[in-house]
């Protein structure tokens, strides 16, 4: 058990929303189809869902979209299998500060970096995670929805039910990436 860690948290989250404040994105005017980079946010404490995202990674390359994931593990040593793969970087617990924000350069490079789509994976409302995405200077920003973030920092919300099923969330992103009318006017 962590000394104070709902204070920490609340510190954590109030430092958030202040540097919310000062976030400026170019907001991608486009839908999946002419793409060229999208960023995965991903809550690793279940590991299991590595495979499907392995899978979605093989077909946004499939499509020449360049796809990296950032993923949260919340322990000290990452398993074996989420190592030295090119198109996945890692933080841990030991990439946080006091009060559970991301301090690594993998984090800071990936809030720097201009994604067309983000797309957040954080099934279990992990604090990192969610301060990565808002963070995050991408176009369009996806997510599950809850009502408990009040629609925060996302452009895109996907009510998928529960159980979450990761392939069937983002096989529902996917579907409304695609219908987003770029011809539209606003």
């Amino acid at each position: 058990m962590e000394l104070f860690r709902e204070s920490r948290l609340r510190h954590g989250r109030y430092l958030l929303r202040k540097r919310a404040d000062t976030v400026t994105r170019k907001r991608f005017r486009g839908n999946l189809k002419n793409a060229r980079s999208i960023g995965i946010v991903w809550d690793a404490s279940d590991i299991s869902g590595f495979p499907v995202l392995s899978q979605f990674q093989q077909k946004m390359q499939d499509r020449n979209i360049e796809t990296r994931i950032l993923a949260y593990y919340p322990e000290k040593v990452l398993p074996d299998r989420l190592t030295a793969i090119r198109y996945l970087s890692c933080i841990r617990r030991d990439d946080l500060n006091f009060f559970y924000i991301p301090v690594s350069g993998e984090s800071e490079s990936f809030i720097k970096t201009s994604f067309d789509v983000l797309i957040e994976i954080n099934f279990s409302n992990s604090f990192p995670v969610e301060y990565i995405t808002t963070l995050s200077r991408a176009g369009i920003k996806t997510g599950l929805y809850d009502e408990k973030r009040n629609n925060k920092p996302y452009d895109l919300m996907i009510d998928a039910g529960k159980p979450v099923r990761l392939d069937e969330y983002l096989e529902n992103v996917i579907q409304y990436l695609e219908l987003i009318n770029t011809n539209a006017e606003n």
